[in-house]
């Protein structure tokens, strides 16, 4: 969470997303984290693709990190962290919001996961 505390301290709350996205990558290298970025995750039913999410990172092949840089969070972000979860089978989500005068950040657990 350090990281988010980071790049908002040096961008401020006033950016695209996309140039949040490119900030923390640079931060998780510079950290040494292994991680992909806008990666493709098949949603399927009954062994058949229905769909696919793109997700903003995938961190240690264990927490999605959803990114937004929007006025306040709303249900639907949390909604899509969710599938994404579900979608990969993971615990946890990470849903991170850099607009605004602080970086703001909630936990999202799939509760149908156990550790």
């Amino acid at each position: 969470m350090g990281y988010f505390f980071k790049v908002h301290s040096k961008l401020g709350g006033k950016y695209q997303e996309k140039y949040y996205q490119r900030a923390v990558e640079i931060a998780l290298k510079e950290a040494d984290l292994s991680y992909k970025k806008e990666i493709a995750v098949d949603l399927s039913f009954n062994d058949v693709k229905i769909g696919k999410y793109l997700l903003d990172f995938l961190i240690e092949n264990k927490v999605v990190l959803e990114l937004k840089a929007i006025p306040r969070f709303n249900r639907q972000d949390f909604r899509q962290v969710m599938a994404y979860l579900k979608a990969k089978d993971l615990k946890l989500g990470v849903l991170a919001n850099f607009r605004g005068d602080k970086v703001m950040y909630k936990r999202v657990l799939n509760s149908e996961v156990k550790i």
